[in-house]
């Protein structure tokens, strides 16, 4: 049996607001021991702890003092030998409620009573201890995939660079000149790509594989397996972390109706130019002449709701480069730039500077209406919008589109067909329409050319997109994350940028991968739960096989078996426990963190009788939004309704349907769940998690309304880190909500 010690902290003002000795004799009760120390995050206190650590009297904490978000490091121990339960006494009961108020000595006894109830369903958690690859592969070889080729040899690692060309550069290789990336940013400067291509052959722990793809990709990080097909033929490596630089292609502006690309020969792109400059030479298509007029056309398919609805970040800068080049070069050429808003962001404002004093160059900020032939073999650039009223075109000799960028990822309508086929396949309402398909799923996954990491994965072949074809992430908290553990998106397949970002952006991911690689060496998680090693658990012996795991992780953690039943691969695993929550039969549990622990912890709460006119209801908050938030408010002296009891779980996606009506059935009258927002713009730190939970509860809610249960006391509510203000004013209206609906039938039962 556990032996729990509970130490109850008498500091920051816990000691005058609540009486800790009726606190003491409840956990006394429920079988545990307790002391009271004033001040637990001193040494004195550290050191108490530590010393019944030590002599065996607990092998469990529960320490009952300042939020579990406060003090981390002072109250850290070996997770392979104790477990350790945080109450936040400080701010969730003392800050935020009225000093000896016999409703927050209530929430006070709750608290303790709900973390003793955990601890007797926690175990100790199993730290993995696997074989890790060293080499970090990196797939890409243009500026990007080169910098971060270099960063990860630069921190020790062996690295597999593959290029499916058969040279390195990308897309900037041919080009003499580029955008600035050091002082001084006025003019374009000498290519760096030369330079990075010699560093990188001479690095001794670099192996560059050109006119080489990838035939698949298995297994997890720290033991990534790679089949590559390349000149010498087959072969098979070992990776411990995969980073993805494939980069970008311009649009293809002929789908652009008006601005005659395709059909007017002089009408060309910003790449077509580039190729002209890196020659020497400006001629026209039509004639080879050199024209005395280049009107540049900015924006040509981007920020276009028909097109690519975002900026490219480096399409302005790229003609700032231009303009200047040819006022150097071809002094005796005028250019037009044609803009909506120049974007030049940072240094590169200093470009943007130079080219307006550049002689001969002229800015008009217009929309283009159209580009039509003059019949003067010169062309016609039709405006609206313009500064200057009586300005309504313009005559070009050659007219250059600035087109945005496409990221070079698998093809994204591809993969999203394929994932919404397979849910026809396993959710369809009738043999044919399963029929249907497979037919549609055997077809994309043959399908060719979109295909870059091959990935062995339940979810998909390739990394998932967001709805632009960009590998999606957590674009504030993890830039580089994408949904598959392990592999980190970097340059501009990641986002529009510019050749600074983009060696900034190298760095970035090649760290995360390293990281990656020593987090699986320790047998640990990566973030936003960095350093958990409690690995998930199936009991597989109750698995129906009905795949809403495999299906709602977002990770891809989980592949199946020819039955359909799920097999797990632990280090890409992010601990979120969202397949906890899908799960109907609950078979999946952590160590510190599973279904029956937090029952235990609703089932502690002691619910009044109904004449006391006392609600119960619980608050089931994300710890990485909600909760944080919770605090910051009382960290300003907010307070919130004392009738709520508060759990933070590691994700809405989590919460598992069985938790609701635990509370329900014991006579909980209410249950609100806040958790992050979600979205193509989401913040949700497990990318669906707060979705999954909102859809779950859809279909909670419609039960308890056909059971003549108000589906009112049932609330889910998104809410982002930063919205603290709003969350004190949420709980108080959901309690007048649930005090207008009266106590809960089930109260007494």
């Amino acid at each position: 049996m556990e032996r729990i010690g509970v130490f109850l902290c008498s500091g920051c003002g816990i000691g005058e607001a609540l009486d800790l000795e009726a606190v003491k004799r409840i956990a006394e009760e429920l079988g545990a021991t307790c002391t009271i120390h004033p001040c637990l995050c001193s040494e004195e206190g550290v050191a108490a702890l530590c010393s019944v650590l030590d002599d065996g009297t607990n092998d469990s904490l529960v320490i009952a003092a300042c939020s579990p978000r406060s003090q981390c490091r002072v109250f850290s121990f070996d997770a392979e030998k104790t477990t350790v339960e945080r109450v936040g006494l400080r701010e969730q009961v003392v800050w935020s409620h009225p000093a000896g108020d016999e409703d927050t000595q209530a929430m006070a006894e709750d608290l303790v009573r709900m973390s003793i109830a955990r601890m007797g369903e926690e175990k100790l958690p199993v730290r993995l201890e696997e074989e890790i690859a060293d080499p970090v592969l990196v797939v890409g070889g243009g500026l990007t995939g080169m910098e971060a080729a270099l960063a990860a040899a630069g921190m020790g690692h062996p690295v597999f660079l593959i290029e499916s060309s058969d040279h390195l550069g990308g897309a900037l290789s041919g080009l003499p000149e580029v955008l600035p990336v050091a002082p001084p940013y006025d003019r374009p400067h000498q290519s760096m790509i030369p330079a990075l291509i010699e560093q990188v052959e001479k690095n001794d722990r670099i192996r560059v594989l050109l006119s080489t793809k990838i035939s698949s990709i298995k297994g997890q990080p720290g033991q990534f397996e790679m089949d590559v097909e390349g000149p010498a033929g087959a072969e098979h490596l070992l990776a411990g972390a995969i980073v993805q630089a494939t980069g970008a292609h311009p649009y293809d502006v002929s789908k652009v109706v008006g601005l005659g690309y395709g059909s007017l020969p002089d009408v060309i792109t910003a790449a077509e130019l580039d190729a002209m400059l890196a020659s020497g030479r400006l001629a026209r298509p039509s004639d080879g002449q050199t024209p005395k007029h280049v009107a540049f056309v900015q924006c040509a398919g981007s920020r276009n709701s028909d097109h690519l609805p975002y900026c490219s970040g480096e399409c302005c800068a790229t003609t700032m480069r231009q303009v200047l080049t040819l006022g150097r070069d071809f002094p005796g050429t005028e250019a037009s730039v044609l803009y909506r808003d120049i974007r030049t962001p940072g240094q590169l404002e200093h470009l943007y500077q130079a080219a307006q004093e550049q002689p001969g160059a002229f800015f008009i900020r217009a929309t283009v209406r159209s580009i039509e032939g003059s019949g003067d073999g010169r062309m016609s650039v039709a405006l609206e919008q313009t500064l200057l009223p009586e300005l309504t075109s313009i005559e070009a000799d050659l007219v250059v589109l600035a087109t945005g960028m496409v990221p070079n990822s698998a093809d994204g309508e591809a993969i999203r067909m394929l994932h919404d086929a397979q849910n026809r396949v396993e959710h369809g309402e009738s043999d044919v329409q399963k029929e249907e398909a497979q037919k549609i799923v055997d077809e994309l996954r043959a399908h060719e050319g979109t295909e870059i990491l091959n990935l062995e994965y339940r979810q998909g072949p390739d990394l998932p997109v967001l709805a632009y074809s960009f590998p999606d992430s957590h674009y504030i908290c993890f830039p580089y994350e994408t949904r598959r553990t392990g592999i980190y998106a970097a340059g501009a397949v990641r986002a529009p940028m510019d050749p600074a970002q983009a060696m900034e952006d190298a760095w970035g991911a090649a760290l995360k991968a390293v990281q990656c690689i020593e987090a699986a060496k320790r047998g640990e998680a990566v973030h936003p739960r960095s350093g958990d090693i409690g690995v998930p658990e199936f009991f597989l012996q109750r698995c129906t096989q009905c795949k809403r795991c495999t299906e709602e992780c977002p990770f891809g953690t989980l592949n199946e078996d020819e039955k359909g039943t799920p097999e797990l691969n632990p280090l890409r695993c992010r601990h979120c426990g969202i397949c906890m929550g899908a799960c109907p039969e609950r078979i999946i549990s952590f160590p510190d963190y599973s279904v029956t622990a937090v029952s235990a912890m609703i089932k502690a709460i002691e619910v009044p009788e109904e004449d006391e006119e006392k609600p119960r209801i619980l608050g089931l908050l994300c710890e990485n939004d909600a909760y944080p938030a919770l605090d910051a408010a009382a960290q300003l002296g907010k307070n919130w309704n004392p009738w709520v009891r508060i759990i933070p779980v590691r994700c809405l996606g989590s919460v598992n349907v069985v938790w609701i009506a635990d509370a329900l059935s014991r006579g909980i009258d209410g249950v609100i769940l806040i958790g992050c927002k979600h979205g193509d713009d989401y913040q949700c730190h497990y990318i669906r998690g707060s979705e999954l939970a909102t859809t779950r509860l859809e279909n909670v809610q419609e039960t308890l309304d056909r059971l003549a249960l108000e589906s009112e006391r049932i609330r889910i509510v998104e809410l982002a880190h930063d919205e603290f203000s709003r969350i004190p004013t949420i709980l108080d209206e959901f309690a007048e909500t649930i005090d207008e609906l009266g106590p809960n039938p089930y109260k007494g039962f």
